[in-house]
C-alpha cells in the first residue's frame, strides 16, 4: 500500500530543519521558529508542521516547551546515534514483516541511527519450530552483547504460553534493560494488554469488515477459514468475523475450519459439511494456499464461493483470481514504529502504548461484486 500524500509533506519539514540544525543554521539552545512561522515558510497545515516537529522532538534534535516553542536541544551530530536490532521470528510466514522493515528505513528518524536486522526463521525448511526457536533465541543473546539501543520484535506465531519462546525474549531484554516494541502482534493472551509498546492493526476489525463486506454482497454462509495453531492475531480476526454475524442476528451460524489450506480431502471435507459460499480467510497466505486447492477441487471463485483475505500481500493481486482484502499500511507501521521506539529510549517511564493503525479494502474479483465498500 502506498504511503499517504501527508507523509512525504512532513518528512520535507523534518529533513529541512534537520538538515539547518545539522549545518548550524539553528545552534544549540536556539529557539526555531514559531509553529505558525513554519507553517507560512511551508506552505503547509498546522498540523503538518506539527507532526514534523514532533518527530524532531522523539529523535531527540529539539525540545519542546509549552508556551515558549520549540528548542534545539543538541546538534545532530551529538545527539549520538543509536542502534536497534530488529528480531523478526516468522519472516518467511508473515509477509508483511519485510514491508514494515522498509518503512522503518524509509522513516527520516532513521537518518542518524543503525538497525540491524536479524530473522530466525529464513532458509529454514517450514515447519522446523525448534530451529526457528533456537535462531531466535541466539538472536536475542546476540543483540544484548552488542548492547543495542532498542529492540523491535515481531513475536513467533505460535499459541501463547507462559514459558514459550516469545516470553523467554521479552524477558531477557528486559533484564537488560533494553526498550522493546513489538510488531504486530502481543506476547500476552487477550485481555492482558502486556508491557510493552506494540504497533499493529486492530485485527477483530478487520475480521469485522472483511465479513459485513461479504455479508453486505449477498453472502449467506460465510464461514472462517484459519489454520491450526495459529497466532493471537488470528483469534482477534476471527472473534471480528463472529461479531459481524452477530451484527447481523445471525451468530447462530458462525463456522471456524482450522485445517491445512493445501490439504485437499480437509478441504473438501469442510465444504461437504458447511456449504459455505463465502470464505473470510484469517491472512492473505491462507487464502492463496486454500485458492488453489479449490481450484484443483473445481470450486469457481466467485461463482461457487466467494473468498477474501487480510493484509494485501504482494502476490494477493497476482492469484488465479485477483484476491480481495485488507490493506495493512505497513510503510506506516514502520515509521510509527521507530518513532515509538525513540519516544520510548527518551522516556522509559511511560506507560505501555498500543497503537494501531487504520486499513482500507482493496476489492478484486474473488469477493464476486468489485464495488466500493461501505468501510
Amino acid at each position: 500500500m502506498k504511503s499517504r500524500t501527508t507523509g512525504p509533506k512532513h518528512h520535507e519539514v523534518f529533513t529541512t530543519l534537520l538538515k539547518e540544525i545539522q549545518e548550524g543554521v539553528w545552534r544549540e539552545g536556539q529557539r526555531l521558529p514559531s509553529e505558525a512561522q513554519l507553517t507560512e515558510r511551508f506552505g503547509l497545515s498546522r498540523i503538518t508542521v506539527g507532526r514534523a516537529l514532533r518527530d524532531l522532538q522523539a529523535a531527540g534534535v529539539i525540545s519542546r516547551r509549552a508556551g515558549a516553542g520549540s528548542f534545539v536541544s543538541r546538534s545532530a551530530e551529538s545527539a549520538g546515534a543509536r542502534s536497534f536490532g530488529v528480531l523478526i521470528a516468522d519472516i518467511t510466514e508473515t509477509e508483511i514483516y519485510e514491508a514494515i522493515c522498509r518503512g522503518m528505513m524509509a522513516s527520516p528518524l532513521a537518518q542518524e541511527h543503525a538497525l540491524l536486522f536479524g530473522s530466525a526463521s529464513r532458509d529454514l525448511p517450514p515447519g522446523d519450530a525448534a530451529r526457528r526457536d533456537e535462531r531466535a533465541w541466539h538472536l536475542c543473546q546476540q543483540y544484548i552483547e552488542r548492547e543495542v539501543d532498542g529492540v523491535f520484535f515481531a513475536p513467533v506465531s505460535t499459541l501463547v504460553e507462559p514459558d514459550d519462546i516469545n516470553h523467554r525474549i521479552v524477558r531477557a531484554l528486559d533484564a537488560a534493560g533494553i526498550p522493546v516494541v513489538l510488531l504486530d502482534r502481543p506476547v500476552t493472551n487477550y485481555p492482558d494488554p502486556g508491557w510493552h509498546d506494540l504497533v499493529g492493526i486492530d485485527n477483530r476489525r478487520a475480521g469485522y469488515v472483511m465479513t459485513m463486506h461479504l455479508l453486505d454482497r449477498g453472502a449467506t454462509r460465510p464461514i472462517f477459514c484459519r489454520r491450526p495453531n495459529s497466532a493471537p492475531t488470528v483469534d482477534a480476526r476471527e472473534s471480528g468475523y463472529r461479531q459481524a454475524l452477530n451484527t447481523r442476528g445471525r451468530l447462530e451460524q458462525a463456522r471456524a475450519a482450522r485445517l491445512d489450506p493445501d490439504d485437499a480431502d480437509a478441504v473438501r471435507a469442510m465444504l461437504d459439511a458447511e456449504h459455505p459460499d463465502a470464505i473470510v480467510c484469517s491472512s492473505d497466505r491462507t487464502a492463496a494456499r486454500l485458492m488453489h486447492t479449490l481450484l484443483r477441487l473445481g470450486v469457481r471463485i466467485p461463482h461457487d464461493v466467494r473468498m477474501v483475505g487480510i493484509d494485501d500481500v504482494d502476490y494477493a493481486s497476482l492469484l488465479p483470481v485477483p484476491l480481495t482484502t485488507l490493506a495493512q499500511p505497513t510503510l506506516e507501521l514502520g515509521v510509527v514504529a521507530l518513532s515509538m521506539m525513540l519516544t520510548r529510549v527518551a522516556h522509559r517511564d511511560l506507560p505501555a502504548r498500543d497503537t494501531r493503525l487504520r486499513c482500507e479494502i482493496v476489492v478484486r474479483e474473488s469477493c464476486g461484486t468489485p464495488a466500493p465498500s461501505p468501510f
